[in-house]
């Protein structure tokens, strides 16, 4: 089996134009995260989702059983792909994701997913901490828009910024057509 492993974060209905936040390159972002996870199931490699269950008082989207917290169907999982349900931004943060990677015995992890600045990039950061080999295909992640103080940040900018902090990191960041699965040893 594959030491590489696709980590597919919150690619959901809210993130979509008919959802409670929409980012401006889901749409785009979620066909490049589709490209790779036929990539990876092609390969016999696995394939993980993520899927963030907003838990705070009034939260502003993925709400518990609404339609906007369900994975979208263009990266639905297949029987048998791994889900791991999440609270908070680090998809490592109270949830199985480290033993589910023990358990198939992962060393290096391709990250996918939205936001960029938010869980993509505490994932990231949390999976560089903990010795893994991450890989970034920044064009399979979407960002939004920040405001700080009277200036507001357009979400490619806010998208760019993080990359190459996650770079800047450790991480290798790198088109979808650029990743490469590792290949098992014999």
């Amino acid at each position: 089996m594959s030491k590489t492993a696709l980590i597919v974060i919150d690619i959901q209905n809210d993130y979509f134009s008919d959802g409670a936040f929409t980012l401006p390159a889901m749409e785009t972002a979620a066909t490049k995260a589709a490209d790779l996870i036929a990539k990876f199931r092609g390969e016999g490699a696995p394939v993980i989702h993520i899927q963030h269950i907003m838990i705070r008082p009034n939260p502003p989207f993925f709400l518990p059983g609404s339609f906007g917290e369900k994975i979208a169907a263009v990266v639905k999982p297949d029987a048998g792909e791994h889900i791991v349900t999440k609270n908070y931004p680090n998809s490592f943060r109270d949830t199985a994701l480290a033993a589910t990677l023990q358990g198939l015995d992962i060393s290096n992890l391709v990250i996918v997913g939205a936001m960029t600045n938010n869980c993509v990039a505490a994932t990231t950061r949390a999976a560089t901490d903990f010795g893994y080999k991450v890989t970034v295909a920044h064009d399979a992640c979407a960002a939004a828009a920040l405001k700080f103080q009277d200036t507001t940040v357009p979400s490619d900018m806010v998208h760019t910024t993080f990359m190459a902090a996650l770079g800047m990191q450790g991480a290798q960041v790198v088109a979808t057509a650029d990743v490469v699965l590792d290949k098992p040893e014999n």
